[in-house]
């Protein structure tokens, strides 16, 4: 079955996931982060793209990001990844493929699902049970959006920043989202977005994307969701 052309929209933020091939591991030592920190951090800035949340796994990573030209994301991918190959391979003594194919992308309805998709995101390290507070993992934007760890290379969205008047307000008030996990409505449709190439959103949102991007942005079976953030 031919995958779907992805959305290019620019100044919408978009969930993205990129695994490694056979879901081997990409990461083995810290130096291995540190690089491809580095290299992700060079193309975002050259290629406009602003990266609101992430998380690095051992075998996968999480971006969320919001591209200012059509082709930041993959000019992005293209750049850092081939660097952080070419790294990895030397630094291991192996050779070949590192990524599972092209990365998965999907828009994302910022007003009624970037919160929520910000603590999906940095909640995977507890999901997978490698530590028991998002505040325990190293690899993830939780430490700069809850604890106000510098990192210049990280741009908050506009959402994130109506949570407080100030930069104290709002670390406070992200912090509070994370008391209650997410749902397992929230789950599936973050999951099923991202794995079918759907717009993540309410039917307004859809209807729009579709009528941007000339394909449908969900599938017909799905019903109206919920407000998810009036709900953490």
């Amino acid at each position: 079955m031919a995958r779907l052309p992805r959305y290019i929209i620019p100044g919408q933020p978009q969930h993205i996931i990129q695994r490694g091939n056979n879901r081997q591991a990409i990461f083995a030592a810290e130096a291995d982060y540190l690089f491809f920190r580095d290299a992700l951090a060079e193309a975002a800035s050259k290629h406009h793209l602003s990266i609101h949340a992430y998380v690095w796994m051992t075998n996968h990573i999480h971006l969320l990001a919001t591209p200012g030209e059509s082709d930041s994301i993959s000019k992005v991918f293209q750049s850092a990844g081939r660097r952080y190959v070419q790294y990895f391979n030397h630094s291991y003594q192996r050779s070949g493929t590192l990524w599972e194919g092209r990365y998965r992308a999907t828009v994302v309805d910022s007003e009624h699902y970037l919160l929520t998709l910000m603590r999906y995101i940095e909640l995977n390290p507890v999901r997978a049970g490698m530590v028991v507070h998002p505040g325990d993992y190293p690899w993830s934007s939780h430490a700069f959006n809850a604890m106000g760890i510098k990192a210049d290379w990280l741009t908050p969205h506009e959402e994130y920043l109506r949570l407080g008047q100030s930069v104290d307000e709002r670390q406070s008030s992200y912090r509070a989202l994370f008391q209650t996990g997410l749902s397992e409505p929230d789950l599936t449709a973050i999951r099923e977005s991202t794995h079918k190439g759907w717009a993540l959103g309410g039917e307004r949102f859809r209807e729009q994307i579709e009528a941007l991007s000339k394909r449908r942005a969900a599938s017909k079976g799905v019903g109206r969701p919920r407000k998810l953030e009036n709900r953490v």
